[in-house]
């Protein structure tokens, strides 16, 4: 499940370094999170690190990108495979 960030974001600046596969950008008008690169932090941490710092907590579960676990790990471990080949 990739995340998303709700018109409720306040353009803080304090989700977009902290996540680890750099999914987060400044869009036209809020962040936004590009689903083929969110593995909810799977594989880095174990916890979504965006989630845990936004003041407020408009980083939801997106419904339109429903992943497992198990693709979630795959994912990340595609996305590895990338940066290092």
């Amino acid at each position: 499940m990739a995340l998303m960030i709700t018109d409720e974001c306040i353009n803080c600046d304090v989700c977009e370094p902290e996540c680890p596969n750099d999914a987060i950008y400044q869009g036209e008008e809020i962040y936004e999170i590009n689903p083929g690169l969110c593995t909810e932090c799977v594989g880095h941490y174990e916890v979504s690190q965006c989630v845990e710092v936004c003041p407020v907590e408009c980083i939801l579960v997106s419904p339109d990108h429903q992943e497992s676990q198990q693709q979630l790990v795959l994912k990340y471990e595609g996305l590895m495979a990338q940066k290092t080949g």
